[in-house]
Order: C-alpha cells, then structure tokens, then sequence
C-alpha cells in the first residue's frame, strides 16, 4: 500500500483509500460530504503561529519546513498520527488531504515527507 498526498480541491483519485485531511483549518468550499473524509487530524498541522508567519510565501519554505519538522518532532500527537498511517497501510492507501493552492510549498509536503522518513 502507499501512502500519497493530495489537493482536497482537486478530483479524488483515489476515493477507496484512508483519507485524512491535515490542515488546521476547515477548507473553504468543501463541505463534508463531498470531502470523502475518513479522519481530520487537525493537530498534526503546524502551529497557528507558523503557519500565520509562513503565509504561503515561496521564499520561507526552506526556513518553514525547517520549524515545522521541529514541530512535529516535539507534537505529542505525532506518534499517533505516524501509527494510525502505518495501521492503514497494511489494508489500503493511505491519502494526506490539503487545501493549500500552492502544490510544492505547503505543510503537507513537509508532513508527507516527515512521515515517510519515519515509516522508514
């Protein structure tokens, strides 16, 4: 099984997998429903205070990546978050779910590739 991320704006590619949306904050537009969510984790997400810093701008990723990894080494939600991933991915895909605009410079890459370090 494998685990994959993906725009919660764009067209499910894979709708029979374990969803899990990872933002803090609800996506604008996206009711429940059509969210086709299994969980939200809103507590992996980073901290307000990141994430009002961060602002989506390109030039900080480097720096945000950076603070967030270092969040997430410190969440005492992490270890949950990491074995509820690897509890769904014996059975079925695993899906991080995001609304950032910005495909390449969000926390869920960060996120993405945090966990796959740890599934290592």
């Amino acid at each position: 099984m494998r685990l994959q991320l993906e725009r919660i704006y764009q067209q499910p590619q894979n709708t029979a997998g374990y969803r899990i949306l990872v933002d803090r904050l609800w996506p604008r537009g996206i009711s429940k429903v059509n969210a086709h969510l299994d969980y939200w984790f809103k507590d992996i997400a980073p901290s307000n205070k990141l994430r009002s810093w961060f602002k989506h701008e390109p030039q900080k990723f480097p720096v945000f990546a950076e603070k967030y990894n270092l969040e997430l080494q410190a969440n005492p939600k992490t270890s949950q978050f990491i074995q509820l991933i690897q509890q769904h991915l014996k059975t079925e895909d695993v899906i991080l779910l995001y609304g950032a605009k910005d495909q390449q410079h969000n926390q869920a890459v960060v996120l993405y590739n945090f966990v796959k370090q740890q599934l290592k």
